[in-house]
Formats: C-alpha cells, sequence, structure tokens
C-alpha cells in the first residue's frame, strides 16, 4: 500500500506536468472556432484542465491510501502537510477554472503545485506514529482545514501574480519592477533547492554533527548537504565532510538554515544565467505571453479566492488550532513561532479585505498584496517551521 500510495502520488506529478504543457500550448497556440466561425478558445484548455481533474484524482488516492496504512491523517511533517497543500491547491484551482475559465490562471498554477511536490519530496517519507501532543482528531481537523484555506489563498496569489506581470511596464526600473524579479527569483531558489538538493541525494552525502540543543543537552544533527553554517557549540563526526564557516545559537536548527542558504546560492546562479541567455529582465521576458489576460478578470479572479479562502483559513488556524492547543498543551495560546506566524496570516489577509472593501483597493495595490499574502504562508511553512525552534518543530 505504501508503494501503491507513492505511485499514485508519480502519476499525480506527471498528470500536473502534462495540464501545464496543455495551458501553456492553450496561451501560445492558436484558437479555434465553432461552425459559425465564432471563436470559442481552443481545446488545448479543456485538456489542462481534464489533466488537473484527474491528477487531482490521483493525488487524493495517495492522501487516502496513506491515510489507511499510516492509521492517522498524512499531514504530521513536512514531507505529509507539504505535499497535501499542493493538493489542496489542485482542488482549488479545478472549482476556480470551473468559475472562469482562465488558461492563464492554470499556466501559473499548476507549475506551483508541481513545485511543492517536489520541494515535499526532499524531506523524509517515512510514515512514522504520531507523538501524543499528535494524537487527536482535532489535529487532523486543524492541520487538513489550514491547507485548504492556504489552497485556496495561493489562487489569489497567482491570479495577482498574473496581473503584475500583465500591466508593470518593465521598460522602466523601479521598485516595481525590481520588485517582481525578487519574487522571481524566490522561485528559482525554489527550483535550485531542488536541483541541488537531489544532486546531494544521488551522492548520498551525509554529515553528522554532535551539538548542545535547546534543552542544554547533547544531540546529534544529520546535514544533508556540505554545512556553510554549524549548529551549537558543533562537532564535526564524519571524516571528509565541509567544516562549517560559523557556528548559530541553539534556538535556530542549523541544518536547515544551512539549506535555505543553498537555496539562495543556488537560486542566485540560476537567475543570473536566464539574465545572460534572455538579455533583459525575466519579468519583461514573460509579460509577451499574458497580452490576452483581461486584467478586470484576473483582478477578480484573485479577490473571489482571498474572499473565499480567508473564513476557511481563519477556521483552521485560528479556532481549531486553540481548541487542538487547549487539549494538547492545556492552553489556547502560547506565543510560540507558529501561533504568532498564524496570527500575522490572518491579520494580513483581514487588512487585505478590509483596503478592498472599504478603502477601494484594487487592481495593482491589491495584486501586491494577494503576492505579499503569499510570501507570509510560505515564510512560516518554510522558515519558520524549519529555522526557528518551537513547539511545532516536530513537524520535519
Amino acid at each position: 500500500m505504501v508503494e501503491l500510495s507513492g505511485n499514485l502520488l508519480y502519476t499525480a506529478f506527471f498528470l500536473y506536468l502534462a495540464s501545464t504543457i496543455f495551458y501553456a500550448v492553450s496561451v501560445t497556440g492558436r484558437k479555434w472556432r465553432n461552425k459559425d466561425g465564432e471563436m470559442r478558445g481552443n481545446r488545448w484548455g479543456f485538456l489542462g484542465f481534464l489533466s488537473s481533474i484527474f491528477a487531482s484524482a490521483f493525488s487524493l488516492g495517495y492522501f487516502i491510501t496513506r491515510w489507511y496504512v499510516a492509521g492517522h491523517a498524512p499531514v504530521s511533517n513536512m514531507y505529509e502537510y507539504m505535499t497535501f497543500f499542493a493538493i489542496a491547491i489542485g482542488l482549488a484551482f479545478i472549482i476556480l477554472y470551473a468559475i472562469y475559465r482562465s488558461n492563464y490562471l492554470g499556466l501559473f498554477t499548476m507549475p506551483v503545485v508541481m513545485l511543492l511536490i517536489a520541494y515535499a519530496s526532499m524531506f523524509p517519507g517515512e510514515i512514522s506514529p504520531l507523538i501524543p501532543s499528535l494524537q487527536s482528531n482535532w489535529l487532523t481537523i486543524h492541520v487538513i482545514t489550514v491547507a485548504l484555506g492556504q489552497g485556496v489563498l495561493t489562487i489569489g496569489m497567482a491570479a495577482g501574480l498574473i496581473y503584475l506581470l500583465r500591466t508593470i511596464d518593465f521598460s522602466k526600473t523601479n521598485k516595481r519592477t525590481r520588485s517582481m524579479e525578487f519574487i522571481l527569483f524566490c522561485v528559482l531558489s525554489l527550483i535550485g533547492y531542488i536541483v541541488v538538493g537531489t544532486a546531494f541525494n544521488l551522492a548520498n552525502y551525509e554529515a553528522q554533527f554532535n551539538y548542545i540543543n535547546e534543552f542544554e543537552t547533547e544531540a546529534t544533527m544529520t546535514y544533508t548537504m556540505p554545512a556553510f553554517i554549524g549548529p551549537n557549540e558543533g562537532e564535526l563526526l564524519t571524516e571528509g565532510a565541509l567544516s562549517p564557516i560559523i557556528h548559530v545559537p541553539e534556538n535556530i536548527r542549523a541544518n536547515d538554515l544551512n539549506t535555505v542558504i543553498w537555496s539562495i546560492l543556488a537560486g542566485l546562479i540560476l537567475y543570473w544565467l536566464l539574465r545572460l541567455i534572455l538579455r533583459k529582465r525575466i519579468s519583461a521576458a514573460i509579460q509577451p505571453l499574458l497580452k490576452g489576460v483581461s486584467p478586470q478578470l484576473i483582478d477578480e479572479i484573485s479577490y473571489r479566492a482571498i474572499a473565499i479562502g480567508f473564513p476557511v483559513f481563519t477556521l483552521g488556524g485560528l479556532i481549531f488550532a486553540m481548541i487542538w492547543a487547549q487539549i494538547a498543551w492545556s492552553r489556547f495560546w502560547g506565543w510560540d513561532p507558529k501561533e504568532v506566524w498564524a496570527l500575522i496570516t490572518f491579520l494580513f489577509y483581514a487588512a487585505y479585505l478590509h483596503l478592498r472593501l472599504s478603502k477601494g483597493w484594487h487592481g495593482e495595490r491589491s495584486a501586491w498584496l494577494c503576492v505579499i499574502g503569499f510570501g507570509i504562508i510560505m515564510f512560516n511553512l518554510v522558515f519558520v517551521n524549519l529555522v526557528i525552534a518551537g513547539l511545532h518543530s516536530y513537524a520535519l
């Protein structure tokens, strides 16, 4: 069953890839006409939508079979959560595409799903029993609801990104164009991490450190990439492995911070290689593909996604989370880093809706907020969850 679950996920990944290709052809290829000569879009977009439906079906098959094998919802570590987060984005896309029929949305959303699945594969995927504080139905309700809410909010990000790439004048150098390039650099850093991580995994690279953890006791930490950053009072045990340049305090997860540094370095290399090949900003190279986008329609899609995703995230990230926290730790709120950033995420999207509905923030300002909101979600998922030690650090 474990092998079947993995095969279902692999199949879903390649179906998402097929969907991406179909949407790319639908955007760049020729339109087709009905018998009366009226322009009706093109069949490639329908094939992309059909492929995304099959991909979601196979990915749900993975989720159900893994749940059956594990005996609990497969959302208890980074591999499982990031995979389900990707599944949630795929499901949210199907709903919103069925309403708006935007092939451009598919072209930008399907690669995000693929990247998150690939990113999840960098973490250990073994099924392990839950620790006592996680053995609660409220954990399942809390985490699944959060992922579903974040999945819908991600569609808002994709639509906002399309709006910005469509409307910004990239012939000028200003904060807007530099900010857009930074966003694309972050995407390339994620790709770079996957490439570098896969390379070191294939080379079976591993380095062991003895160190003093946040509980002031000796522990062992394993690196899967050469160490720039070492753990607190760390002693390298593996002969021939790279010695770290600096050591960090005990409340920082050094191996994960080291991974972030590798991601940034790989992203810089990929970014400047693309700049050399394209001889222009990456944003400027993408913009001509989006000339058929209606800014008004894509702006509406981004708002609808946030309006749907925000209450779902609020239920999972705050209300259900506090119920579970009371059961697990006998308190509703404890200012753990993950809890703080969940609150920041809630307040940010609440501000977005207030500014849009009360202050008339439409168009570009609204799009920027959608993209920044997703940045907050990813910062919480990746940096806070991996690098900063806290009560949620078991989710690795």
